[in-house]
């Protein structure tokens, strides 16, 4: 006989996880929004960033019309060029605090798990202690003391979001560093950063991915509650947090003014969360065996 071709081949493990992927239809419905709300918002953060604050006191409080599709706000200031650059800000606030979070709690628990025994003890009863704090209280702290500036707003919330991503990851180090597999690259001469950066990072890499598209959402609603108190995004620069509390403040009369950002706002973190679950079933172990 002919031996099987290479197309034939069972898939690899990620091409496998997109495959299930993309049998789920409403995984990808919510890739597709997801995919359109960043690319009109990245457009128009490109095409607005400077007119989307120019004011217009001729033009206060329109409604929406041709002119202004999603209406002016109380400076005469086009709503739909500062939902798109907010959105823009948003979304970067969200995927850039959670790559920091991810980083921080990857490293940490693989050097935790890895370690073992003293180490992985007192290392835990950190992270159990910064449990304990008030991180909503943290984050309102850096930004009252420092220089307020999206690049702390990464900080300080990927400073706080990295805990369970840690736990996460030591735990699944911690399964995996007696198997077959390592003992024999132990015992081959692997050295420690072989070990992980062969065997540990590849096998636990499924599980961030799947809490980070977890965390996103998370972030986002972070970042809104912060901008909605004003310690967020500072003006002229907008975030949909920070158009969601002008929007509030003036809802009873420009109702507009709430509507469309709490509108993209919302569909984002609906397709941020369907996505995560739906990553979480393609890249699930067990769902692997059963193919």
């Amino acid at each position: 006989m002919m031996p099987a071709s290479s197309s034939t081949s069972a898939p690899g493990p990620w091409r496998a996880a997109w495959q299930r992927l993309q049998r789920q239809r409403t995984a990808m419905i919510a890739l597709s929004g997801l995919a359109f709300i960043t690319l009109i918002c990245v457009i128009g953060s490109l095409l607005y960033q400077e007119s989307q604050s120019a004011q217009n006191l001729q033009a206060v409080m329109l409604p929406p019309s041709l002119d202004h599709w999603m209406g002016t706000d109380n400076l005469g200031r086009d709503v739909f060029q500062r939902v798109l650059c907010g959105g823009g800000v948003s979304l970067l606030v969200g995927i850039v605090a959670t790559a920091v979070a991810m980083g921080i709690g990857l490293a940490y628990g693989l050097v935790s798990g890895l370690g073992g025994g003293r180490v992985d003890g007192l290392m835990m009863r950190i992270v159990d202690i910064l449990y304990g704090f008030p991180f909503m209280a943290f984050v309102i702290l850096l930004t009252v003391v420092f220089e307020r500036s999206l690049t702390l707003l990464f900080v300080a919330i990927g400073a706080v979001e990295w805990l369970t991503t840690a736990r996460v990851v030591r735990a699944q180090v911690l399964a995996l560093k007696n198997l077959e597999f390592v003992l024999a690259a132990r015992a081959c001469g692997a050295g420690t950063f072989h070990i992980l950066w062969r065997h540990m990072i590849p096998n636990v890499l499924g599980q961030v991915i799947i809490y980070a598209s977890l965390t996103v959402p998370n972030i986002m609603l972070l970042e809104a509650v912060l901008s909605f108190l004003g310690l967020g995004v500072q003006p002229p620069a907008s975030s949909w947090g920070s158009l969601i509390q002008e929007g509030a403040a003036n809802m009873e009369t420009s109702p507009w003014l709430l509507i469309f950002p709490g509108g993209f706002f919302i569909a984002t973190l609906l397709t941020l969360n369907l996505l995560g679950d739906a990553l979480r079933d393609a890249l699930d172990p067990k769902s692997t065996q059963q193919t």
